[in-house]
C-alpha cells in the first residue's frame, strides 16, 4: 500500500529499513542524565513497532546545556557505557539510531539545587517566552561548547550510534548565532552572514574530526520560526545552502521555542494542517540536493507517502504517530491501516507530560510511557464474564484491555454511537480530530472480541440477571448548575450549544471554571457565529490548564476573534441580564451587564448510580473515568486501562 514509505533508504552506506522515523523528542524518562531502563523500554518498543531510524532525544554537549533535569548529558566519557544498551536495543529489533547533540543557549529552565541556573548566548538577548536574561558568551566558552560538540559525538560514535545531528532548530544555541537580531556581536562570530554561520561550522567540523569517516552528521534547522524576530524561510534557505555540502543530511521543522507564536510550532497541535512543514522541505531539497527529513503533523502512512512521492523529502518524521500506536509502522507495512490507532494531536500527554515534569505518555494509548508495567498483558487464566457498562473512552479501554486478556467482555451504551464526551468535543472550533478517540478506542476493543452493545441503557435488575463475574462502570458525568444567587434570564450549558440543543442571543458571557478546551472553544464558536462574547475565567487566563503549545494557539484566535477575557472569576449569581463575579484574589465584586445569555462550562457532577446496588449483588465492581470523578479524557483511558487488568 505503501511503496515509498517501505522502500529502503541508503545514507552514507548505512541501510535504513524504511522512510518513518522517530524525531528526537523529551520524554522525562532518563535518570540522573542518563539512559534509563524505562527509557530503553520506550525506544525498544518502537522500533519493534516498526520504525526505520530512531533519533535519541537531545544530549547535552556541554554543563552549560542542562536546560532542564531530565535531560540526557554526553559530557563525560563516564556517561558511554550507559548509551550502549539503549543503542543496542534499537539495533536489535532492526532500527537505526542516531543522537540529537544539543546546547539551548537562553532557552533554558533547569532549576540545579532549586534555582534558576545562568544561561549564555552569543549577546545580551533576553529570551521573551521564558525571561531569561543570558550572559553573552566569552569566545573561551565558544570554543569548549564546539569543543563539547566533537566530544560528545565521539562518545555517541564509540557505544553504537549511527549518527549524529546537530540541533539548531527552535531557536537553539546554533539558531541565536545565526540570527541576527539576537546574535549582535562584533567578533569573529558577529556581524556579516558567514560569521553568524561560524559557531556551526566549527561545531560540525569538530564533529567531523571527532568521528570516524563513515559516521552519519546532519543539522536540524526550523525554515521558519513564526515570529516577527525569528528568522524565515529565505534566511534559513540560504543557510541550508551554505552549510550543506557539510552535511549528510538537513532535517527540516518549524518554530522556535523563544515565543508563543513560534513555540506553538515546536509540537504542532491538530490546528495545523498535515504534514504542513512539507512545502518547504521540498524547497530546501531542490535548493540543496541534499537528502531531506522533515517532520510536523505526519500522523497516517497515507500522508507520509503522499509527501515521499511528491519528492518533498527523503525520511518522515511521525514521532506522535508511534507515541499513540507504536506498531504504527508494522501495521501500514502489512496493510492493516484501519487498526492503526492515530494520534490527534492533543499534546495533551506527550509534550503535555514533559511540560509538566512526568514521563511521557498517550492519552489514547496509556502504555505509552509505562511499557516496563502495562506493555504485555498477561493472558488469565480463567475466562471471567465482564460487563461494562459505558461506552466512552474509559469503558472503550477497559472493554478493550479485558478482552485482550482473554475475558468474555460486553459493553453496554445507552446512546446509539460510542465515544462518550468526545462526540461533543470534536464539534469544537480546530478539534475535529478528538473524536479520532472514540474511533481508536471503539475499533481496538471490536478487534480484540468485545461485544458493544448500543442503546441499551442498563439497570441493577438487567446487571443482576445477567449475573456477569465482575462489572466495570464508566457511565461518566452530567452537566451541573453551580450554586448561585438569583437566575439569568437566559442559562445554558455549554455541551447543550455543542448538541444543538440550544442557542444564545446576541451577548454572550461564557463562565469558564475549568481553565480548559470547552470554555474556550464554545467563546471562539459563538464569536464565529457573530455573538458579542465575554469570557469570564475561574484561572489566570483563558485555556490555563490547556497544553502549553496549545493554549497559546487558543489565546491567539480569541484575542483575533474579539473575545474579551476576564480572569481570576468566580461565578456568584445573575439577575435577568447581569452576571455577578467575585475577583477571587481581591475577593471584589466584577459585574457584567447586559448578558442575554449566561454560558455555563461548569464542573459536572459524577453518573453513578449502580455502583452501590452492584455491590449489595456481591458482584465485584471497578469505576473508571468520570463516574468516579469528572476529569479529563487522560484519566478515563487510563482507569480504563486499569479497571482492564483488575478484573
Amino acid at each position: 500500500m505503501f511503496p515509498n514509505l517501505f522502500s529502503p533508504y541508503t545514507l552514507k552506506g548505512t541501510e535504513i529499513r524504511n522512510r518513518i522515523m522517530s524525531t528526537g523528542h523529551d520524554t522525562y524518562l532518563p535518570e540522573a542524565g542518563l539512559p534509563s531502563e524505562a527509557l530503553i523500554a520506550y525506544h525498544r518498543a518502537r522500533a519493534k513497532g516498526g520504525a526505520g531510524l530512531i533519533v535519541i532525544q537531545v544530549v547535552g554537549v556541554h554543563e552549560t546545556a542542562r536546560y532542564t533535569e531530565s535531560l540526557l548529558m554526553a559530557s563525560d566519557d563516564d556517561a558511554i557505557p550507559l548509551y550502549r544498551g539503549l543503542f543496542n536495543a534499537i539495533h536489535d529489533q532492526g532500527a537505526r539510531c542516531f543522537v540529537q547533540l544539543f546546547h539551548p543557549g537562553r532557552e533554558l529552565v533547569g532549576r540545579p539545587d532549586g534555582v534558576l541556573q545562568p544561561a549564555f548566548a552569543p549577546s545580551h538577548a533576553p529570551s521573551e517566552r521564558f525571561k531569561v536574561v543570558p550572559r553573552a558568551m566569552s569566545t573561551s566558552l565558544i570554543g569548549e561548547i564546539i569543543d563539547g560538540y566533537g566530544q560528545a559525538a565521539r562518545r555517541m560514535a564509540e557505544v553504537g550510534a549511527d549518527g549524529v545531528e546537530i540541533i539548531a532548530s527552535h531557536g537553539y544555541l546554533p539558531a541565536q548565532f545565526m540570527n541576527a537580531q539576537v546574535n549582535v556581536r562584533e567578533d569573529a562570530y558577529g556581524g556579516s552572514f558567514d560569521n553568524r554561520l561560524r559557531f556551526t561550522r566549527e561545531a560540525i567540523a569538530a564533529v567531523r574530526a571527532s568521528v570516524p569517516p563513515e559516521f552519519i552528521v546532519g543539522l536540524r534547522l526550523s525554515g521558519d520560526e513564526h515570529d516577527e524576530t525569528g528568522m524565515t524561510e529565505d534566511t534559513t534557505l540560504s543557510i541550508f545552502r551554505s552549510l550543506a555540502p557539510e552535511l549528510d543530511y538537513l532535517n527540516v521543522i518549524a518554530g522556535t521555542s523563544a515565543t508563543p507564536s513560534g513555540a506553538a510550532h515546536i509540537v504542532p497541535s491538530m490546528a495545523n494542517a498535515h504534514g504542513y512543514v512539507a512545502p518547504y522541505a521540498q524547497k530546501v531539497k531542490q535548493a540543496t540536493g541534499k537528502p531531506v527529513f522533515v517532520a510536523g503533523r505526519i500522523n497516517q502512512p497515507q500522508v507520509a507517502e503522499q509527501i515521499l512521492a511528491d519528492g518533498a523529502a527523503d525520511m518522515c518524521g511521525m514521532t506522535r504517530a508511534m507515541i499513540c500506536d507504536p506498531e504504527m509502522a508494522n501495521k501500514a507495512k502489512a496493510g492493516r491501516v484501519d487498526d492503526i490507532r492515530a494520534c490527534i494531536g492533543c499534546n495533551q500527554a506527550c509534550i503535555g507530560h514533559f511540560q509538566l515534569g512526568i514521563p511521557i505518555s498517550c492519552i489514547q494509548h496509556p502504555e505509552t510511557g509505562r511499557e516496563m508495567l502495562y506493555d504485555a498483558k498477561p493472558h488469565v487464566a480463567k475466562q471471567k464474564r465482564i460487563m461494562v457498562v459505558g461506552g466512552g473512552p474509559a469503558g472503550l479501554k477497559a472493554a478493550a484491555v479485558a478482552a485482550e486478556r482473554g475475558h468474555s467482555v460486553d459493553l453496554y451504551e445507552r446512546d446509539g454511537q460510542t465515544g462518550g464526551q468526545a462526540r461533543l468535543a470534536q464539534l469544537l472550533p480546530t478539534r475535529a480530530e478528538f473524536g479520532g478517540i472514540a474511533t481508536n478506542l471503539t475499533a481496538e476493543a471490536e478487534r480484540y472480541g468485545a461485544r458493544i452493545h448500543r442503546r441499551h441503557a442498563i439497570t441493577a435488575a438487567f446487571i443482576e440477571s445477567e449475573k456477569p463475574d465482575a462489572v466495570i462502570l464508566a457511565t461518566g458525568s452530567r452537566p451541573h448548575i453551580p450554586p448561585m444567587e438569583g437566575e439569568a434570564a437566559q442559562m445554558v450549558h455549554a455541551v447543550d450549544i455543542l448538541a444543538g440543543r440550544a442557542r444564545t442571543g446576541p451577548r454572550a458571557v461564557v463562565y469558564d471554571w475549568h481553565g480548559e478546551w470547552t470554555g474556550a472553544g464554545i467563546a471562539e464558536k459563538l464569536a464565529g457565529e457573530g455573538v458579542q462574547v465575554r469570557m469570564a475565567v475561574n484561572a489566570a487566563s483563558a485555556a490555563a490548564s490547556v497544553q502549553l503549545y496549545v493554549r497559546f494557539e487558543i489565546i491567539g484566535r480569541l484575542h483575533k476573534a474579539g473575545v474579551e477575557v476576564l480572569p481570576y472569576l468566580r461565578l456568584y449569581g445573575a439577575d435577568g441580564t447581569t452576571g455577578y463575579f467575585i475577583h477571587t484574589p481581591s475577593r471584589e465584586a466584577v459585574v457584567l451587564e447586559d448578558m442575554d445569555t449566561l454560558v455555563l462550562a461548569a464542573p459536572n457532577i459524577p453518573e453513578d448510580d449502580l455502583s452501590e446496588a452492584v455491590k449489595a449483588m456481591g458482584i465485584p465492581v471497578h469505576l473508571a473515568g468520570d463516574c468516579l470523578s469528572p476529569r479529563t479524557a487522560e484519566e478515563a483511558v487510563y482507569e480504563g486501562m486499569m479497571a482492564g487488568f483488575a478484573v
